[in-house]
């Protein structure tokens, strides 16, 4: 099982009880505020518990022993994930997301540790040339958190995406992998 640790975050292959309380977090929870922050403007159905957990089993690995999901723990609780799919497999090129549902760790410094954990993990155990994300401009928090880590600005799409009946821009960041190399060679 793969356990990533960091000073204030677990990231872990879900278990069973993991992907139950994603499951609450992600359809029962009464407030949903991650929902106002996590791609708004894309309807997403409800999944039953069934076909959410399978949906952890389908397409799991992008390489062997390479996950595309795992689980975010903060002190003992499961309170998110930090995923990944291709844009472009013949370019090596993933997008890559996180989201934390529990706003009790929302500017923390939570989100930054687990998407730069997870971002390193990507870059050391793939031969991975790119990761990318995309967000909408509201959602400031992704960028600065994209942007702390060492991503940059690539693309903005003007007026692309609404929420509540306004229109905002769609984001995309990215680094590639000698960006990430230098960066993470003038921390040592």
């Amino acid at each position: 099982m793969i356990k990533l640790i960091g000073k204030k975050v677990l990231l872990r292959e879900a278990t069973q009880e993991d992907i139950n309380e994603l499951y609450y977090w992600k359809y029962e929870e009464k407030n949903q505020e991650a929902k106002k922050w996590n791609a708004p403007y894309i309807p997403e159905r409800r999944l039953t518990k069934e076909k959410y957990i399978n949906s952890w089993k389908k397409e799991y690995e992008l390489f062997p022993s390479v996950p595309r999901i795992l689980a975010i723990i903060i002190n003992g609780k499961t309170v998110g994930t930090v995923s990944c799919y291709w844009v472009d497999k013949h370019t090596n090129w993933l997008e890559t997301g996180i989201v934390i549902y529990d706003s009790d760790y929302w500017s923390g410094g939570y989100g930054s540790e687990a998407y730069e954990m997870w971002i390193d993990f990507l870059f050391e155990f793939t031969p991975l040339h790119r990761l990318g994300m995309s967000t909408w401009s509201g959602n400031i928090r992704m960028i600065k958190t994209a942007a702390k880590i060492g991503m940059k600005e690539e693309a903005r799409v003007r007026e692309a995406r609404i929420v509540n009946g306004e229109y905002f821009d769609s984001v995309k960041m990215g680094i590639l992998r000698r960006e990430w190399n230098k960066k993470m060679n003038q921390e040592l």
